[in-house]
């Protein structure tokens, strides 16, 4: 892994550490199979690999989903080069927590992978984002705004490379991101988290590995390699005016989230 330059270190708006990374890329092989075991998903399959026929039309609905975490999102554009989906702000997104009511980041970083998580409710803060997964990368670069439209910059999430069934693209975060600054800086964010991922058990020592080297090809690839994900059709693009924030399926997930939810 490329260290970070000197003492350059930042915290994210949402609590994470991130670290300023300089030089060039360090990009290996990797071994997705060490990662395979990570997925999970609501219902079984069948699954189909992303990338692959049926494609979902401009407009329609996607349930961009994390494990059991679902986004519901629209479809920009499904092809075989990938998906690009449009997530609106305050969009109703099903999630998980601890079971203590206490928020993830209000937690220990040596506790914050243990106890029991439930699903919950809640809505998707801040701007909407535009959501790029290129087929057969474990990652999706997202496109963040400032309040006033201009570019806050690119955040590459890590995640297992995307399958596909009905309406539904199902990944699993691997914690581990990276964020590409309006001003072109590259910053490595929750490296301190993941080692947590480990010590917890969450994570064995060699996923971790993949993980980080997961990071680095993707450095090497979108950022150096400047992928069309960073096109200037992305960070120019805006939804259509009559596009409205899609619903949660109504899952046995949701159901158990709403039964937890008071009203409001």
């Amino acid at each position: 892994m490329t260290e970070a330059s000197g003492d350059e270190t930042a915290v994210s708006e949402s609590g994470g550490t991130m670290q300023r990374l300089t030089g060039a890329a360090a990009p290996r092989e990797v071994d997705l199979a060490v990662l395979d075991d990570l997925r999970r998903a609501e219902g079984d399959g069948p699954w189909r690999p992303a990338g692959t026929r049926p494609f979902l039309p401009a407009g329609e609905v996607v349930q961009w989903r994390y494990g059991r975490r679902c986004d519901p999102m629209r479809v920009v554009r499904d092809d075989e080069r990938g998906l690009v989906a449009w997530l609106a702000s305050d969009t109703e997104v099903l999630s998980s927590a601890p079971d203590d009511g206490l928020a993830l980041r209000d937690r220990p970083l040596a506790e914050r992978f243990l106890g029991v998580r439930v699903p919950t409710l809640g809505r998707w803060q801040g701007s909407g984002i535009l959501r790029i997964a290129p087929t057969g990368r474990p990652w999706s670069v997202w496109v963040f705004r400032e309040d006033d439209g201009s570019l806050a910059g690119h955040y590459v999430n890590l995640e297992l490379t995307h399958r596909r069934r009905g309406e539904e693209t199902n990944t699993r975060d691997l914690v581990l991101d990276l964020w590409l600054d309006a001003d072109d800086r590259l910053w490595l964010k929750d490296a301190d988290e993941l080692g947590a991922a480990v010590d917890s058990g969450v994570l064995g020592v060699a996923q971790a590995e993949e993980i980080h080297a997961i990071a680095e090809w993707a450095r090497a690839e979108v950022v150096e390699g400047g992928s069309w994900v960073l096109d200037e059709e992305w960070t120019t693009w805006r939804p259509p005016s009559d596009w409205i924030a899609p619903s949660l399926p109504d899952s046995d997930d949701v159901r158990a989230a709403r039964s937890r939810t008071l009203p409001s």
